[in-house]
């Protein structure tokens, strides 16, 4: 797999790319129905990017819940969600009560493909979020037909506004990997990839870090059903009890090839 992944990546990047520019949404207008995306702020040691999947449950990166430095996890109640944050105010702010992301992630590693494959956490927030203030997004089984996606995020550069961009493409699905050449930067970790297939987007996967190949920049993401399916039974075994610290799903493990984390000052 490792040998065809490669070679298939580097077959992908030789095709023009078709990849549009990122737009910064600056209004209610430009921002309605994107309220769902959010900033995940880490107490002033940088931030991420996440979305609502549920009234008070958001999807980001599993290494948005560690300390970069240190490896070790954050305590849920020094991270806040701001939904629809946008130049100094959010559409609705929460703060976090529970974390899951997958043993199958290691905060000190590498980006390897194990890592990305698993890159994956859910959040509980402290209160729900009415759908009057953001409506949830659902996820999509399976790549999006046509391989055509789009990305809502933060990141360096950008941190006060969402920054949508509303075409790029998926370059490789492969083995619970997914590659887009997608317009990414530190902080958009934890972005949902879009598809709009049927109307309003679902989840297709979630950015976990980025990397070059054949001198082009490149978004890694993974296949999310049996992931989050996973996490959502841990968040619902610990309701009654929320746990302030992650835990973590034994799954198996895999190969993979080095590359650069989201992990830079002002961003996660």
């Amino acid at each position: 797999m490792r040998y065809a992944f490669a070679l298939l990546l580097g077959l992908c990047l030789s095709l023009p790319a078709g990849a549009q520019e990122v737009r910064r949404l600056t209004d209610r207008e430009d921002l309605l129905g994107w309220e769902g995306v959010g900033r995940l702020d880490m107490g002033g040691r940088g931030f991420c990017t996440a979305t609502l999947i549920a009234p008070d449950v958001i999807l980001t990166a599993a290494h948005c819940a560690y300390d970069r430095g240190t490896g070790a996890p954050y305590e849920a109640a020094t991270l806040t969600f701001r939904a629809g944050f946008s130049d100094g105010q959010a559409i609705a702010e929460r703060g976090i009560v529970q974390i899951a992301a997958h043993e199958g992630f290691d905060p000190r590693g590498p980006l390897t493909w194990s890592n990305v494959r698993h890159d994956v956490a859910l959040m509980r927030l402290a209160q729900p979020i009415t759908v009057a203030e953001a409506d949830p997004f659902a996820l999509h089984d399976g790549p999006p037909r046509g391989g055509r996606v789009s990305l809502a995020s933060y990141g360096m550069g950008r941190s006060e506004a969402i920054s949508r961009q509303r075409e790029c493409a998926i370059l490789v699905a492969e083995e619970g990997i997914m590659v887009f050449d997608c317009d990414v930067t530190f902080g958009s970790s934890g972005s949902a990839v879009l598809t709009h297939e049927g109307g309003r987007g679902r989840v297709v996967s979630v950015i976990s870090g980025m990397t070059e190949m054949n001198g082009k920049r490149v978004a890694l993401g993974m296949a999310l059903p049996q992931v989050v399916a996973d996490l959502k039974r841990q968040l619902r075994r610990d309701a009654p009890v929320p746990q302030a610290g992650i835990r973590r799903l034994r799954v198996g493990s895999g190969g993979g090839a080095s590359g650069a984390k989201f992990v830079r000052p002002g961003g996660s």
